[in-house]
C-alpha cells in the first residue's frame, strides 16, 4: 500500500510540474535534497556510531548489569514474566538507556536484539507476548532525557538554541510514556 502511495506523489509530482511547465525546478530540487541527506546521514551515522560503541562498553565492563539491578524493581513490574537475570532484561535495559539519552536510531538494534530474546522466551511464536507488547509501547514512547537527534537537527538548521525544546520533550515523552504502560497494562491478556 505504502508503495502505491509513493508512486502515485511522485507521479502527482512530475504531472503538476510539466503542467506549471517548472521541470528543472524538480532537478535542482532533487539535486540538493539528495546532498543534504547524505549529509544529514553521515552525521547521524557519527552519533549511531559513538552510542552504539558507549553501550558496547558498558555491557563489557557490567555497567548494564547495575543499571539493571537498579531497575529491577521497575523491570519486574513492566515485565513480570522474564525471568531473573534473562538476556532480555540486559537487552531492554540498554534499548532504554540509548533511547533516553536519545539516540533513536542506536536503540534500534538494541530493540532488535531485545526482541530476539522475548521471541525466544515465546511459547507461541506467531503472537506477540505481553513482554513484547509491554516492550514495544516502551520502545515506540521512550522518556527522552536529551533527545540528541533532534538537538543535531536543530543545530543543523541553524537554531539559535537548539536545546530550548529539553523541558518539553522530557514532559511530553514522560506522559507518552505512561499513558503507553498502563494502556498496555490495562489491555494485558492472560497467557
Amino acid at each position: 500500500m505504502m508503495n502505491k502511495l509513493w508512486v502515485f506523489m511522485i507521479l502527482a509530482g512530475i504531472v503538476t510540474a510539466f503542467g506549471n511547465q517548472s521541470v528543472e525546478l524538480i532537478n535542482d530540487v532533487v539535486i540538493q535534497n539528495t546532498q543534504e541527506a547524505v549529509g544529514f546521514a553521515i552525521g547521524l551515522t557519527g552519533i549511531m556510531a559513538v552510542w552504539l560503541g558507549l553501550m558496547n562498553v558498558a555491557e563489557k565492563s557490567g555497567l548494564i548489569k547495575q543499571i539493571g539491578k537498579i531497575m529491577s524493581p521497575f523491570i519486574r513490574i513492566l515485565f513480570p514474566e522474564i525471568p531473573k537475570n534473562h538476556p532480555a532484561i540486559s537487552a531492554i535495559v540498554m534499548n532504554m538507556a540509548a533511547n533516553m539519552f536519545g539516540a533513536g536510531n542506536s536503540a534500534t538494534a538494541l530493540g532488535l536484539k531485545a526482541m530476539e530474546e522475548l521471541q525466544a522466551l515465546n511459547p507461541h511464536k506467531e503472537r506477540a507476548t505481553n513482554a513484547m507488547c509491554m516492550f514495544l509501547v516502551i520502545n515506540m514512547s521512550s522518556i527522552q532525557l536529551i533527545p540528541l537527534s533532534v538537538l543535531k537537527i536543530r543545530a543543523d538548521a541553524g537554531s539559535a538554541n537548539p536545546t530550548e525544546i529539553i523541558g518539553a520533550t522530557l514532559v511530553a515523552t514522560t506522559i507518552s510514556t505512561i499513558v503507553g504502560i498502563l494502556s498496555c497494562k490495562i489491555l494485558e491478556r492472560g497467557e
